[in-house]
Parts: structure tokens; sequence; C-alpha cells
């Protein structure tokens, strides 16, 4: 294996511009995921690495050596399409092999490397069958023994699991993370389903754009976000966005909506909101908005609009002002809709975005997200 580095990758379609000097590292062995909604330039990225498109500008090395220039089949990647891409009239055994019979190998190597992968991703079994006697799941095992078979310096995965149900997408999620950890592959990974890109992957490139808006851990980018869209696309349920004036008080200060509600601020998050062009948006998870059902001290007013019991928890979903927001209660919380309730936001947990520049306000002396953030510290 080996690691990978995009260096200011630039592409363009006559006026457009699909890619947008994306530069990042992909250490050795790490699963990094590119996300973002579609047309956000993530797969273009993708197969500009891949070799199926061409560079406009920038440079792209695997290790030390810079691949550029070398066709797709001279790049040792190997890549895992969505649509599998199997050969229908081969059986599993002959799709597994049929790069490596391209690459002329010996007959006798062919077999044990085709059935040391097949035993890998628990394929055994499947050797004699053709795709279409074989579940989804077990297609995309194929798909992927075909690219593992191959020995490469890194995997290229483009959305794999988007044709599956949701109870196995699940089911593969957990298969390729454990393929990954067993395996120490590099592997780039496009998806748009961000839950895909927090459970499995080491880092996280969000897209936008064709703009890479931010680059980190899982954590980094759930806890720190730099801006309102990674802020609004990453974690389920979304995080409560709320455009609000920032107001200057003795011993701290309050955000205000348009509508008059008023939420008092900690004397660090009033700091933060004073560096702000007066207007903040507001950003808050699900789980750190306490509901009361009376008034208190640094509670805000609002109305229940519906609630979703999902088993385990409920989410509450209610207005403030005019914007709906939604919060996160124990399983055996109910409420009918209008029915008045009073919010609080967690001070500790507490987003706050310059409302102009949309970039995130953070604690001073706070650690940077990572170095490809927009974001700057005062902004």
């Amino acid at each position: 294996m080996a690691g990978m580095s995009l260096r200011e990758v630039y592409k363009t379609y006559d006026d457009v511009v699909a890619v947008d000097r994306v530069s990042l590292e992909v250490e050795d062995g790490e699963f990094v995921a590119l996300v973002g909604p579609s047309g956000c330039g993530k797969t273009t990225t993708l197969n500009l690495v891949a070799g199926l498109i061409e560079l406009t500008d920038g440079d792209i090395l695997l290790g030390d050596r810079a691949i550029n220039d070398l066709d797709p089949k001279d790049r040792d990647l190997a890549m895992v399409f969505q649509n599998y891409a199997l050969y229908p009239n081969k059986n599993v055994f002959d799709n597994l092999a049929f790069p490596l019979k391209m690459r002329g190998m010996k007959k006798g190597e062919i077999d044990a490397r085709v059935r040391k992968t097949a035993d890998i991703l628990s394929i055994g079994p499947l050797l004699d069958r053709k795709p279409r006697q074989l579940s989804g799941g077990q297609q995309q095992r194929v798909a992927l023994g075909r690219a593992l078979v191959r020995n490469p310096k890194a995997f290229l995965m483009d959305e794999p699991l988007s044709n599956l149900d949701a109870k196995l997408r699940v089911q593969m999620r957990a298969e390729l993370k454990r393929f990954h950890q067993e395996l120490r592959a590099t592997v780039l990974y496009v998806t748009h389903d961000q839950m895909e890109a927090v459970t499995m992957a080491d880092k996280i490139a969000v897209m936008s754009g064709g703009v890479l808006q931010q680059y980190g851990t899982p954590d980094e980018i759930y806890e720190r976000p730099v801006n309102t869209f990674v802020a609004g696309f990453i974690g389920s349920p979304a995080m409560n966005l709320t455009r609000a004036a920032y107001v200057a008080a003795d011993g701290g200060g309050f955000v205000r909506g348009s509508e008059g509600w008023e939420h008092p601020l900690s004397a660090v998050n009033a700091e933060r909101a004073g560096r702000s062009s007066g207007e903040v948006v507001v950003g808050i998870r699900h789980s750190q908005v306490r509901i009361y059902r009376e008034a208190r001290p640094g509670t805000v007013a609002a109305q229940v609009y519906t609630v979703e019991p999902t088993g385990d928890l409920t989410y509450v979903h209610f207005r403030l002002g005019g914007q709906l927001l939604v919060a996160s209660e124990d399983a055996d919380f109910r409420a009918a809709p209008d029915d008045p309730i009073w919010v609080e936001f967690d001070q500790d947990h507490l987003h706050l975005f310059d409302a102009t520049t949309e970039q995130a306000l953070f604690r001073i002396g706070a650690a940077a997200a990572n170095g490809t953030e927009r974001a700057r510290e005062g902004a």
C-alpha cells in the first residue's frame, strides 16, 4: 500500500470549475471519505485520481511518484464501482481471476490469490456461481474482491453501497470497516451519505461547489465545523442553525432573533459573538437542546410542532420564532402539537458563526480543526 497526495488539483469544463484547487494528504493505510451533496466535485476528484478524466492543473502523487500522466492501467489503483461492474457470463472465480489473467500471471498463482481473497471476504462457497445468482451484498463483496486480488497500492471506491437496501448497507458498512482495519488498506471513498463517512472513515474531506470545505477526523468535523455548510451537512439530524443579532450586555450578552426571542450567552460565547459582524448564526446539536415544561431563567419560549418517537429516544420538532428546530429527549417524552415548551441551549456546546462570512467563531486559543480550513481566528 501507499499514501496519496492531491496538490492544488483543478478541473474545469469550459467555463465551469468542477474541482477548485483541492489539496489533501492521505496517509498510507488511511481510509479517507470524500463527502458532499450531488455535484460537489467528489466523484470528479476520484476520477481524476483514477485517471479516467484528464487533470486541468495540479499534481497527484501515489507514494512519492507523480501519476498525473500515467494511463489508468499503470497507476496501480483498484476501483470499486457503484454498479459492481461484474461480468455476467463469468462465475465468481473467473470474475476475480480476470485482472490477474490480464497481467499474465501463472495459473497456480492466480488460483492461490483468488482463493485467499475469497476467504478474506467470506465468498469461498460462491466461487462457482454467476453474478445473477448472488444477492446485492454478495455481488458487492465480489466487486471488492476483484479489486483486492490485484494487491494495489490504493483502493478507490465510488459510492459502492448506494444500490443496497438500508439493512444491507449497515451490514456492509461494518464489513468494509473490518476489511480496512484488518488489511490497513489505503482507501479513497466517495459517498453522499455523511453517516457512511462518519462511521467508516479515519478522515473526512467535506466538499461543496468543487471546493474542499474541511478535512479532518470525524470527531474534529462534527465537534468543530469550520463553517455553516459543514455544520449543517455533518450530523443526523442536522445541526440546528438560526440567524440572530448579537447584543452586548453587562457580564456577557445575548442573541436576539428577528421575531424577538432572546437567549443569553456565557461570557466565553459573548466574547466569540463580539468578534462577529454583529449578526451571527447560532448552531446547536439536537442532543444539546434542553426542553422544559415551565419557564426557567435562561430559557426561551417555544412551541411543539411535532414529536417523533424512534424507540430509544424521541425527536421533538419545535418552533422558535418562525423557524423549525429539533431536540432529542428520552424515549418516553410525549407532547401534543402547539404545546408550549421552554428551551435552553447548552453553552458548552454552542456553535457560533459570523452571519456574513458563514465562518466559525472559535474560542481564542482553540486548536484549528485542520490545516485546510477556511475559518480564521477572529473572522
